[in-house]
């Protein structure tokens, strides 16, 4: 309920707004719902990537790993281009809609994918159209986000407003044209902070999808892993550090209330660099070399039948072992030492610390930059940036590491990260929260 306007100040106006306790349940069950909803499209993309390097190899001999990282980065120009639709959408319209759509996109799509090795030929190029599709339903993300971030700050909201200026006012509840008055009134967005934060989400997503992108080919690659082994033992991986990030989002939720938020985005940016610095090569072990393609292909003076009952083994031995380590078509194999796995444990130990704590601290601060007005649009930008760093991530580590190996791969990794760190410090004291600032206006 909206409280009158004062006859004596018509600029700063106070609303009182009550929540009942019918629409308090409901506030809360759309958002366990969406909750879930979330829970179960990362678990479905969790259960694909670590399997689409072998799956993609199986339906098609003529990929390689470059071809891998556009497959992966599939999913996020989908998303990139859908995101700013679907949060446009849910402003003007009720967001039934956008989540409907999108999840029979998904679900049409991820058939698609379970299908690919159907057709004769060129399978890698259905598989890419797939993978696009799950990522264009994937776009629904901005319209969770916005609604959350409106939603569970409404009793906060609600709580306070009688000592809080109308910078603070519901933007949901009030509608887009009445924020906007009392926004124009009260002090504008700063851009600024918008733009650096969605730039601080991007390379925070664009070094965890080059991160577990690399895993698959870089532990078959250092360690002589088989396919099976690479997808069993990078999912137990995975798995765990899902387990290690759950605790870290309850440990900066508590954390946040003493230090703030950009302390613990400026601390896990510092996290990560330790992690990809510990990844580089050391010492004077190299990996195992992958010499068996070059041998098979090589055609002894043998007869006919002797080459035709050759390659009737070789295709038998395709189905049950393949060739293992690092491949001699890749130069960097002979002179790059190997990652031991005392390494590539912390790092990833160090990297699951890192990117839960810097992913919703970024993500906290936008919203609060954002302040009251409707944020389906801003919320669609974010995933946007958060998808073309899923884009270009996996095609860089992908072409990086392909031809010039794991050191310059991770190097540049290390220098992106500082250069992150040093956009974080210029910006430091701008991303803060709409209300905060509004107030600081008002003095």
């Amino acid at each position: 309920m909206l409280g009158k306007r004062s006859a004596t100040e018509p600029q700063p106006v106070e609303w009182d707004i009550i929540e009942t306790e019918e629409h308090y349940k409901s506030r809360w069950r759309s958002i366990r719902i969406l909750y879930l909803t979330m829970f179960l499209s990362s678990v479905g993309f969790s259960i694909v990537i670590m399997s689409i390097w072998p799956y993609l190899q199986k339906i098609d001999q003529t990929a390689d790993a470059s071809f891998l990282g556009w497959v992966i980065a599939s999913f996020s120009i989908g998303q990139m281009v859908a995101s700013p639709i679907f949060g446009l959408w849910s402003n003007h319209r009720p967001r039934k809609e956008p989540l409907v759509i999108s999840i029979f996109i998904s679900v049409a799509a991820n058939c698609l994918y379970a299908y690919v090795h159907v057709p004769a030929s060129h399978n890698k190029y259905y598989m890419l159209a797939a993978r696009g599709l799950v990522g264009f339903g994937a776009g629904n993300v901005a319209v969770v986000r916005s609604y959350i971030a409106g939603a569970t700050s409404l009793q906060e909201r609600t709580s306070s407003m009688a000592n809080t200026s109308t910078c603070q006012a519901l933007g949901f509840i009030l509608g887009p044209a009445r924020i906007d008055e009392v926004q124009d009134s009260q002090g504008n967005i700063d851009q600024v902070a918008v733009v650096a934060t969605n730039v601080l989400f991007f390379v925070i997503l664009f070094i965890f999808a080059l991160f577990e992108t690399i895993l698959a080919p870089l532990t078959m690659d250092m360690y002589a892993w088989t396919q099976e082994q690479a997808v069993l033992y990078n999912g137990i991986i995975l798995a765990a550090l899902g387990v290690e990030a759950v605790v870290i989002f309850m440990g900066v939720k508590l954390l946040s209330k003493k230090i703030g938020e950009r302390a613990i985005l400026l601390g896990g940016l510092i996290v990560v660099w330790v992690g990809f610095f510990i990844l580089l090569p050391w010492g004077s072990q190299f990996p195992k070399i992958q010499w068996e393609d070059l041998h098979n292909n090589s055609i002894p003076n043998t007869t006919f039948g002797e080459i035709m009952i050759g390659f009737w083994k070789s295709a038998r031995e395709y189905h049950t072992e393949r060739p293992v380590g690092c491949p001699v078509e890749q130069a960097w194999c002979l002179y790059t030492p190997v990652i031991h796995l005392a390494q590539f444990f912390t790092s990833a130990v160090l990297v699951g610390i890192g990117y839960p704590a810097c992913n919703v601290m970024s993500y906290t601060l936008y919203s609060k930059i954002l302040g009251p007005k409707p944020q389906g649009v801003y919320m669609g930008w974010l995933t946007a940036s958060g998808s073309g760093a899923r884009i270009l991530g996996p095609v860089f580590i992908s072409h990086v590491y392909t031809y010039l190996g794991p050191r310059w791969a991770f190097s540049l990794v290390c220098v992106i990260i500082l250069l992150t760190i040093t956009l974080l410090g210029a910006v430091y004291k701008r991303l803060i929260a709409f209300s905060v600032r509004c107030g600081r206006i008002q003095e």
